[in-house]
């Protein structure tokens, strides 16, 4: 399966995410919804705000330019919203999985999806 079916399949196609992008540690984009247009620094303060969470505490999680206010987060999962539409996201070894969702898709329902991919890529050695 390639990176792209990861996000249309696996993610974008459970309609519990409306818009996803995989990523690597380096901010490279693997595979993204048509239309996603995340940014090679958006995506690196991601992946240090899974390490340093002090770093989207003060100034959230920006995704195409838009702000979004962080909510919680580990080193595995980020979580951030902003009106109607919330952030999930995951860390594996190699990779970042970003998702967006917009209401009336539930957090819980995101996050299942999301976090289901992540554990099954981690599993794969990514």
């Amino acid at each position: 399966m390639s990176w792209q079916d990861y996000v249309d399949t696996q993610l974008v196609a459970t309609k519990c995410v409306t818009k996803a992008a995989i990523a690597g540690l380096d901010g490279n984009v693997w595979a993204k919804t048509d239309g996603f247009e995340v940014s090679k620094d958006e995506l690196l303060k991601l992946v240090n705000g899974f390490e340093t969470e002090d770093l989207l505490t003060s100034s959230g999680v920006t995704l195409e330019g838009c702000r979004y206010i962080y909510l919680s987060g580990t080193d595995k999962v980020i979580r951030a919203k902003l009106g109607k539409t919330g952030v999930h996201c995951v860390k594996t070894q190699k990779a970042i999985v970003v998702s967006l969702y917009e209401d009336p898709i539930q957090p819980q329902q995101a996050a299942s999806v999301v976090e289901k991919l992540g554990d099954y890529l981690v599993g794969c050695g990514f």
